[in-house]
């Protein structure tokens, strides 16, 4: 794939997770925002921020702080830049039965404690910045 061209890929579980967790951090996300399992790869492509993980199997994680679960698919893409994920793929946030896909995640600049996950529907979420925490 053209995007991936140039790209930094890291294989195997505990790289791809290390690289993910990196690029959050540098990224200034939280670092539980990817609670990921079984990774295959990660990879990213500074010149673009174009961003892909594939994981074995989809993840479903619940978010106790504020009650919420969000599914992460086998195949997850989306542009990092700071404090923000655009064009995101492969996750959903359950509201009542839907699972609408989440398309961008940004996170407050300056600081306010608060992110905001938007749904291609155009629905806008807001929430704590500390529910994504890594270990939440």
């Amino acid at each position: 794939m053209a995007q991936k061209e140039g790209g930094i890929v890291k294989k195997g579980h505990e790289e791809g997770l290390k690289m993910a967790i990196s690029l959050l951090e540098e990224f200034e996300l939280p670092q539980g925002l990817l609670p990921l399992a079984d990774v295959i790869e990660v990879g990213f492509v500074r010149s673009t921020g174009y961003m892909w993980i594939q994981q074995k199997k989809k993840v479903e994680h619940n978010f106790k702080m504020i009650s919420k679960l969000v599914s992460y698919d086998t195949d997850i893409t989306g542009y990092v830049e700071k404090k923000r994920i655009k064009k995101l793929k492969g996750v959903k946030a359950k509201e009542l039965m839907l699972w609408p896909p989440v398309s961008e995640i940004i996170v407050d600049d300056p600081p306010t404690g608060k992110i905001h996950f938007k749904s291609l529907a155009g629905i806008t979420k807001t929430f704590p910045v500390d529910a994504f925490a890594a270990g939440q």
